[in-house]
């Protein structure tokens, strides 16, 4: 079970720090990734990183402004969005890999395990 915490009210030019904290199942050796739903669009990917922590991968609209990292020792995943801009308002969701020793993916079908989700709201 994947858990994220963090969301908020923020104003633009703000920061926020999404954390997704795994039970039940240790996220340290998948894949996983940080997606988004705003309101009337899709889900969206945001960033993603690999088992080890190592390599990220971020969508361009986030490129510069959100940090993804980890801590597999506290089974715990991060988003540290900075320069938050009004287009950024959305539910985040945080998802893991089933498979070990993964890489981070752009496709949410590649992803077996989800959280509920955070709101994040940024006006402006």
């Amino acid at each position: 079970q994947l858990q994220a915490s963090g969301g908020g009210l923020v104003q633009a030019g703000g920061s926020l720090r999404l954390s997704c904290a795994a039970s039940g199942r240790s996220l340290s050796r998948a894949g996983m990734g940080w997606f988004r739903q705003g309101p009337g669009k899709e889900r969206e990917f945001v960033s993603g990183i690999n088992w080890s922590g190592l390599t990220t991968d971020y969508a361009d609209s986030v490129k510069g402004r959100f940090t993804m990292s980890r801590d597999n020792g506290k089974n715990t995943v991060y988003l540290q969005m900075n320069s938050l801009k009004p287009e950024d308002t959305a539910v985040y969701y945080c998802a893991a890999r089933i498979a070990v020793f993964t890489a981070a993916s752009r496709s949410a079908s590649d992803y077996a395990y989800w959280g509920q989700g955070t709101q994040v709201t940024v006006s402006s």
